[in-house]
């Protein structure tokens, strides 16, 4: 096992109707503002019991975060957070708004003019040493942004992650019947990218991690065994609940821990959403069966493993094994209804040259957990994928 720290300072409310403890998480006598997205927070009622259970709080709102959440319209929350005196922030909605959150909440104490500075430091923590505090309450489960220190914004450049210790919420709020109303496409978005979360800290090569192994290879089997049941059965309270710990779970950091990872299906997937607007979730499954056929020599004995353990297959030789165990991936992916071919979507062969290129205008020259992933092996797995 690699050595490692590992450290998670967000307190977890999880159940029904824990939304009126609101009023004791959030510190008494702060100003609040609430961020979220589009409507669908109000109408279904999940902002109308916010500001009741905040009724003792000055409160303040800030709607309109995109899907991908822009740094301008960041930078505008965090110039309201200076002008009303904001003590507190209240994240309402899925990834896209917790990451925003995040975001805003470096650059309410930012004193500079250079925002754009902030976004563009990779997996090297921001160098800011505030932040306003915030909490989240999770309506959309999916990125596990609601209990770890990562967030991704995107500017007229691209798509950056951007990290620090100061991203982790002081509590996450995790009710599952506040995803009840999402729609199936979301929730199967959802799922992929959660199960692509594990993927990416598992499928490397073996450190002898038998915990963080084993753990993950939980989260592969709960997601497989509830991901069509979730999708054509909303309010099955169980179900959805599994789903809900599963994706926070995947990206929190604790089977991240002691383990290589690579990063290479997410890096390409973010150039596809910025180039083609396409569903985060989604891009990750066309890009992932591709870019494991092209690494099986790499990945070769945890993909053996994945085949075994995940998926149940011990016939064949190795390389057997693995196609039969990325079949049985695409199959799950299909059943969410969740496409696993760039051909699927309105985007032309030629065109893919254009992400090859915005990876290389974006430093993603050497990717994966050995560095050796290099701009022409991406080529060939975009033309295989398509």
């Amino acid at each position: 096992m690699l050595d490692f720290n590992f450290y998670n300072p967000t307190h977890v409310v999880f159940g029904k109707d824990r939304l009126a403890e609101l009023n004791d998480l959030v510190p008494q006598g702060a100003k609040v503002l609430l961020t979220y997205g589009g409507g669908s927070i109000k109408k279904f009622g999940t902002l109308d019991k916010v500001h009741a259970a905040l009724a003792g709080h000055e409160v303040h709102e800030f709607g309109g975060i995109e899907p991908n959440p822009k740094l301008s319209t960041c930078i505008e929350a965090a110039e309201l957070i200076k002008a009303k005196q904001i003590d507190f922030i209240l994240a309402l909605g899925g990834g896209s708004v917790i990451d925003a959150t995040k975001y805003i909440s470096i650059a309410a104490k930012y004193d500079g003019d250079d925002y754009a500075s902030l976004i563009k430091h990779g997996f090297t923590p921001v160098p800011v040493s505030e932040a306003i505090p915030f909490g989240t309450v999770l309506t959309l489960p999916a990125t596990g942004s609601e209990m770890n220190a990562f967030s991704v914004i995107s500017d007229d450049t691209g798509k950056y992650g951007v990290y620090s210790p100061l991203f982790y919420p002081k509590f996450s709020i995790l009710d599952p019947t506040l995803t009840f109303t999402l729609p199936t496409t979301q929730v199967a978005n959802g799922i992929v990218d959660t199960f692509i979360h594990v993927v990416e800290q598992y499928l490397t090569f073996p450190v002898d991690a038998r915990f963080q192994d084993r753990t993950a290879e939980g989260i592969f089997q709960t997601l497989i065994e509830i991901g069509e049941k979730t999708v054509e059965n909303p309010e099955d309270y169980d179900t959805r609940a599994n789903f809900m710990w599963c994706a926070t779970m995947a990206l929190n950091s604790l089977i991240g821990s002691g383990v290589p990872q690579d990063w290479s299906t997410h890096m390409i997937g973010h150039e596809i959403t910025d180039k083609f607007g396409i569903d985060h979730g989604r891009t990750l499954a066309v890009v992932l069966p591709s870019l494991l056929r092209e690494r099986k020599d790499k990945k070769e004995a945890k993909l053996v493993q994945f085949a075994e353990r995940v998926w149940g297959i011990t016939e064949g030789s190795n390389d057997e094994k693995i196609e039969a165990a990325i079949q049985k991936t695409e199959a799950f992916f299909h059943s969410l209804g969740v496409p696993t071919k760039i051909s699927d979507y309105d985007i032309k062969k030629e065109e893919l040259g254009d992400i090859v290129k915005q990876l290389e205008a974006h430093g993603m020259t050497a990717l994966s957990e050995s560095g050796d992933l290099t701009l022409d092996i991406v080529e060939k797995i975009l033309n295989d994928a398509y």
